[in-house]
């Protein structure tokens, strides 16, 4: 029996995406523990790589995954309804957290005199907020600590927002037809890779947002080639093995990339695991961690990687619940009144897509 196509898979009505969010965002905090204790070492996925930290992993896979659903998500949305739908999933409880972080938090534990008075407190906020960039300090909010950044995780979200809208952009330009889109995107990469390669070491905003990308554009490549792609193990395998050969050398990244991307999306639609439905708590485990970490390390136990990862995600997770109860799913019901679906809407409504589009391959072979 040949693999399923990422097509098929998809239309089966299950998908593991929700619980590897929420593994990928526990992820975050587990490996950025050393860095906010300051404490010497690695995590294990570090060791395991001999390259790569748990947290950027785990965000590599956050931009696969996200390429991969926003892509969908476009050829089921109006421009209207795919810019609606974005925007009430990440900016109520993007704005809901830097707003609780600048307003509660801060105040509180700030050793600065004339917080309020301060630009930096409101350029926090304001910019954080509305997705432009990223800043990371308020005025005299853990200043003691080996890290003064107060949420060193929101640096993703501006890219992540961008690559939103350069998507919609290539889609209203016709270019999400498989085979244009397969061209641009390995052009794209293919010069980006060279340039990269050409000029290393790239600043580190420059080579954080060049990753983001290529894991990004790869996820929709995946999508938009999802009657093409078939997903086999023996493939997972064989990109292992490489991997275990080129371990340490200069070579490493390329069965990285592939790994992660094409090992992503096997994992999502073909490894069986439990499965979350209706409560994804990622997003706000994500947005909480790094703030709960430096919590933790206020503690005499969170000073310790152990113990900092304990008390923060034991933190992160009660306020990722509220997240998700008190904003995040009433936002997303928003999209019932604003938002008209299209055909695509769900693994369960694409089914009858793959059928249609297979009978139609099958009547234009005859």
């Amino acid at each position: 029996m040949s693999s399923p196509t990422i097509a098929e898979a998809w239309a089966a009505q299950r998908n593991n995406f929700n619980l590897m969010r929420l593994v990928a965002a526990w992820l975050v905090i587990y490996g950025h523990a050393w860095a906010i204790t300051g404490s010497s070492g690695q995590d294990l996925l570090a060791r395991l790589t001999g390259f790569r930290f748990a947290g950027a992993i785990a965000v590599d896979m956050f931009f696969v995954v996200s390429g991969f659903l926003i892509a969908a998500s476009l050829q089921r949305n109006s421009v209207r309804g795919y810019l609606i739908s974005r925007g009430l999933r990440i900016l109520p409880a993007l704005i809901a957290c830097v707003g609780l972080t600048t307003f509660m938090l801060g105040p509180l534990l700030t050793t600065a005199t004339g917080y309020w008075s301060q630009a930096t407190t409101w350029n926090y906020f304001l910019v954080n907020a509305s997705l432009l960039v990223s800043r990371f300090q308020l005025p005299g909010v853990f200043a003691t600590h080996p890290l003064d950044v107060v949420n060193g995780s929101l640096w993703t979200l501006p890219i992540e927002a961008k690559l939103y809208l350069l998507l919609m952009v290539a889609w209203l330009l016709g270019l999400l037809a498989p085979k244009r889109y397969t061209v641009l995107c390995a052009l794209a990469l293919l010069v980006g890779y060279t340039l990269a390669w050409h000029y290393a070491p790239l600043p580190d905003h420059i080579q954080k947002y060049a990753e983001c990308t290529a894991f990004f554009v790869t996820g929709s490549l995946l999508w938009v080639n999802r009657d093409r792609i078939r997903l086999s193990g023996w493939i997972v395998l064989a990109l292992l093995a490489a991997f275990a050969v080129l371990r340490g050398g200069p070579w490493v990244h390329l069965p990285y990339f592939g790994l992660l991307t094409y090992g992503s999306l096997y994992l999502a639609l073909q490894v069986r695991l439990p499965m979350i439905r209706h409560t994804d708590l990622s997003y706000g485990l994500y947005l909480y961690g790094w703030p709960a970490q430096q919590l933790a390390w206020m503690l005499p136990w969170g000073k310790s990687v152990a113990g900092n990862i304990i008390i923060a995600t034991t933190i992160a997770i009660a306020c990722a619940a509220l997240s998700w109860f008190l904003i995040e799913r009433p936002a997303l019901r928003l999209k019932k009144r604003w938002v008209a679906r299209g055909p695509q809407a769900s693994p369960v409504a694409a089914q009858a897509d793959v059928a249609q589009r297979a009978a139609a391959a099958q009547k234009g072979s005859e």
